[in-house]
């Protein structure tokens, strides 16, 4: 008679016997996106790497490996340009995200859902609003002949759309939407139950969000800062076709490069400039993506 039972003996060479795991075939759906993203993304990235390092010579035509190309993109009217990004960024992202709170805070704790939606449906269609066509509609309503410039008389007071402070104000069109999306989901992940709980200690409303709500909510604030400012610094269109020359941005000075606006032997200077917008973009993303993970552990 043949017993079921199995022994520590067959136990052990069961055990002993390698387990063949079969790789799931889902990544080859996925092939074709990479493969989309490397040539998308990473050809013209080689391409701008390599042209960067070459310089050529004018009077023989030969090309040759040199750091001349970085040395020159970041002193004089490049450093200037780069730095004038910098701060605008800086600015815009600023200030949109203390206005970008507040009215998220709004939203949220609105009594009327339809108000909600229409906010947060709004902001995800202004968000995506840019480029030329903003750029002339801020020019029709807030420029030297606009309509709210005659009627408010801002030109008396010295109002000037074509500066930094009029960039600014126009930058702020899409991104206080913009934050309005980004810390919204954090403002809900406030328990209620935080809330009466300090209330119940005697805190007041100022000290629940000072040593509450705000320690929760500073990595999203953070994060949102973080993506405003890599919004801003990126923008092109809206300043090319309101502000010119006039106001030094980095992306002015690459399109200025790029269509031949510079000396004879520095025409790779504008793939310079953009592994240094690369470079600030990477150190971006750097810090946007661990405050997006440790938010995400306080609010789920």
């Amino acid at each position: 008679m043949t017993s079921s039972m199995t022994t520590p003996t067959d136990t052990a060479a069961a055990a002993a016997v390698p387990v063949r795991r079969r790789r799931p075939a889902g990544w080859l759906a996925v092939a074709p996106l990479l493969a989309f993203v490397a040539l998308s993304f990473g050809a013209p990235a080689l391409a701008m790497l390599g042209g960067a390092f070459t310089a050529k010579d004018p009077a023989t035509g030969a090309t040759s490996y040199t750091t001349a190309n970085f040395t020159a993109s970041l002193h004089g009217a490049y450093l200037t340009a780069l730095l004038g990004s910098i701060k605008l960024s800086a600015v815009s992202a600023g200030i949109a995200a203390v206005l970008g709170l507040l009215l998220a805070q709004a939203v949220v704790t609105s009594r009327f859902r339809a108000l909600r939606e229409a906010v947060l449906t709004a902001s995800g269609v202004l968000a995506n609003f840019g480029g030329v066509p903003l750029a002339f509609a801020f020019v029709a309503t807030l420029g030297n002949s606009g309509v709210l410039t005659g009627r408010l008389g801002l030109a008396r007071d010295g109002w000037d759309l074509y500066s930094f402070w009029g960039l600014t104000v126009t930058y702020l069109y899409f991104l206080i939407p913009l934050m309005v999306l980004t810390v919204t989901p954090a403002l809900d992940g406030l328990r209620s139950q935080w809330r009466e709980a300090a209330q119940n200690n005697g805190a007041t409303g100022a000290q629940y969000w000072r040593h509450i709500a705000l320690p929760v909510l500073a990595p999203s604030l953070l994060g949102g800062l973080v993506l405003l400012f890599g919004s801003a610094f990126a923008a092109y269109a809206t300043a090319a076709a309101m502000v010119g020359s006039s106001v030094p941005l980095v992306t002015l000075q690459i399109a200025d490069a790029i269509s031949g606006n510079v000396l004879v032997g520095q025409e790779n200077v504008a793939l310079a400039m953009s592994l240094d917008m690369v470079a600030v973009a990477c150190l971006v993303m750097a810090v946007y993506l661990p405050l997006q993970r440790r938010s995400a552990r306080w609010l789920d």
